[in-house]
């Protein structure tokens, strides 16, 4: 049996995969580009990938019998060929959701605490002040702030119980249409734009939600609001939104995804000029230590139980 590895990088350095080694043979390759995929997969019995696409000329010029997904996300599959060619594919769901939550509260924290605009005072001017003090930078609770969850999924719900927790008043904003939670309130999205203090988006991308925030909505924003997108970087478009910050609407914006990544030197979020307004990281907020590690052993459960 063996087992190739196509994009090991994108698991990080810090986690180990020689359990796969109980398999059989495993070759590991931290990058894999689409010229070069076919001859690393031709003799393989299982493909383990992450973003690395198998498609239809990759399934009819090798012996794959397993594609282990390192996601729960499987766009970069042929599923539908996959099914004629007898072949199998696993995903891993639910192994990063409260990595997920952690990082959309780091984001609401940052912006409404300014850590580390006070950490930076604090190493470099306390010494000078003339008051104990300084709040030059307000900050706010989020006590009683009106926070609202676009996809009340797993990930959305995990969001929606720790912002309760803190006293905020939760409602959301079904992108199916089908969600009929009753613990929270469900609004509209105009509604939730304009009523919200924190808008935090945790949906796929989809016909539904491709560019559902844009130059038509923007505007409809809360003033002072946060918006936070921990979903795919397609859902708020990003020439609109950048738009709107350069244009001086006051509004906050925290990103955790983009339209196509690793984010492209012409995104136009990168020519937002007030700093102080955004927040983007490089689509980590699935890859907390522990979600990996989760990832990681789901992955081996998809082996164990393909091998019967």
């Amino acid at each position: 049996m063996k087992i190739v590895f196509l994009d090991a990088k994108t698991l990080g350095s810090d986690v180990s995969l020689e359990s796969f080694n109980q398999f059989g043979e495993v070759e590991i390759f931290q990058t894999t580009t689409p010229s070069e995929t076919l001859s690393r997969v031709k003799d393989a019995d299982i493909v383990v990938t992450n973003k690395v696409v198998i498609d239809k000329n990759i399934m009819d010029n090798s012996a794959i019998k397993l594609i282990c997904i390192a996601a729960t996300g499987m766009n970069n599959i042929d599923l539908e060929y996959s099914k004629t060619k007898q072949i199998e594919v696993k995903n891993v769901a639910g192994y990063s959701t409260m990595s997920v939550v952690q990082l959309t509260l780091s984001f609401v924290l940052q912006f409404v605490q300014r850590v580390d605009y006070y950490d930076q005072y604090g190493k470099n001017s306390w010494q000078d002040n003339d008051v104990f003090t300084h709040l030059d930078k307000p900050f706010f609770e989020l006590d009683g702030k009106n926070f609202g969850v676009i996809g009340l999924g797993e990930i959305g719900l995990g969001v929606a119980k720790v912002a309760q927790a803190f006293g905020c008043n939760v409602s959301y904003y079904s992108t199916s249409g089908a969600n009929n939670n009753t613990n929270y309130t469900q609004k509209s999205l105009d509604e939730l734009l304009s009523q919200c203090d924190i808008i935090s988006i945790h949906a796929p991308l989809n016909a539904n939600t491709q560019d559902l925030i844009n130059r038509s909505n923007i505007g409809r924003i809360k003033k002072g609001a946060i918006l936070l997108n921990l979903g795919r970087g397609g859902i708020v478009n990003e020439q609109d939104i950048s738009e709107a910050l350069n244009s001086g609407a006051d509004i906050y914006f925290g990103t955790d995804v983009a339209s196509k990544e690793p984010i492209e030197k012409n995104n136009p979020l990168l020519t937002i000029q007030d700093s102080s307004r955004l927040i983007i990281t490089p689509h980590i907020a699935w890859a907390s230590i522990e979600a990996r590690q989760r990832l990681l052993k789901g992955i081996e459960k998809n082996i164990e139980e393909f091998l019967g």
